[in-house]
């Protein structure tokens, strides 16, 4: 990819917190450290966890603190028809198939965790349902091609064998929602997003993305994931642990670049941003500098 596309995508379950606005900030300064464009995209097709009126508080929050996409947003419940399409072509290559398993006899039937704590599907509908189709999977490659190394600016190499962290994972779920592993993947390449920066919390996804992208025949995007931010105990800040949303404005983004390992002290909103923006170029060589593997799973 010759451009630069990057994107913030929060589910729109409650506003910003300050560990979400860390995501947004990061990947606003590396688009704007490289000249290039940033986009924003509602995750909304998981409708359990979507709240009424939370994607027009994020999107005001994020204009509060001088976060503006250049594009217009994508709300990825309008976008189902594409997502159909693409686990359409997987169908039609042999690569996904329909599941009767439910949670429930799953964990009858034994299915190991994994190294990642996610229970690994045992493959027991690979060669038909026993039962109604409850969901959709990826048939995994077999052997070496299910284990993904793939590299994160700040973590370094990576290494997933994802037969073994999680197995053939689910497309469309159950109840009728997108899996995010597809959406994401499908919208990536759709909007032509070149680097993804993400929290740490999502590492785990990317391996998973990386094999569809190639079963798509799509193109891998650069990867930066972001130091979480954490509470007093230690767990990471989360909208389902019922972290509190920010404040927008001055303080929150020095909290935000602080976070990020970089300092930030001016008045404004303005100010702030340029500040961060500034520093980030030398904050990335270093994260780049530094990087290391984390164990294979």
């Amino acid at each position: 990819m010759s451009r630069y596309v990057g994107r913030f995508a929060p589910s729109p379950s409650a506003g910003l917190h300050a560990g979400s606005l860390v995501a947004a900030l990061g990947s606003w300064l590396d688009a704007r450290a490289h000249r290039g464009s940033w986009l924003v995209r509602i995750e909304d097709v998981d409708t359990r966890r979507s709240v009424p009126g939370a994607d027009g508080l994020i999107l005001r929050q994020l204009a509060q603190c001088g976060l503006y996409p250049d594009e217009p947003v994508w709300w990825q419940s309008r976008r189902g028809a594409d997502y159909e399409q693409a686990l359409l072509r997987l169908l039609q290559q042999g690569l996904a198939y329909p599941c009767s398993c439910s949670r429930r006899e799953l964990e009858l039937a034994g299915a190991v965790i994994g190294p990642g704590g996610e229970r690994v599907y045992p493959g027991t509908c690979r060669d038909g349902p026993r039962g109604e189709p409850r969901a959709w999977r990826l048939r995994l490659p077999a052997g070496e091609a299910a284990c993904v190394h793939w590299h994160c600016a700040r973590l370094g190499t990576q290494v997933d064998a994802v037969d073994r962290s999680v197995g053939d994972f689910v497309l469309k779920r159950a109840d009728g929602d997108w899996a995010y592993q597809l959406a994401v993947v499908v919208d990536d390449a759709a909007q032509g997003v070149s680097d993804v920066v993400r929290g740490e919390d999502l590492a785990s996804s990317t391996a998973r993305q990386i094999l569809l992208q190639r079963a798509l025949g799509l193109p891998t995007p650069n990867y930066l994931h972001l130091p979480l931010v954490r509470d007093e105990q230690g767990r990471k800040l989360s909208k389902s642990e019922g972290a509190a949303a920010v404040r927008p404005g001055a303080q929150a983004l020095r909290e935000a670049a602080r976070a990020l390992g970089l300092q930030a002290t001016g008045d404004s909103v303005q100010q702030v941003l340029e500040q961060a923006l500034a520093q980030w170029p030398r904050r990335r060589r270093q994260w780049s500098q530094g990087a290391h593997a984390l164990p294979a799973r």
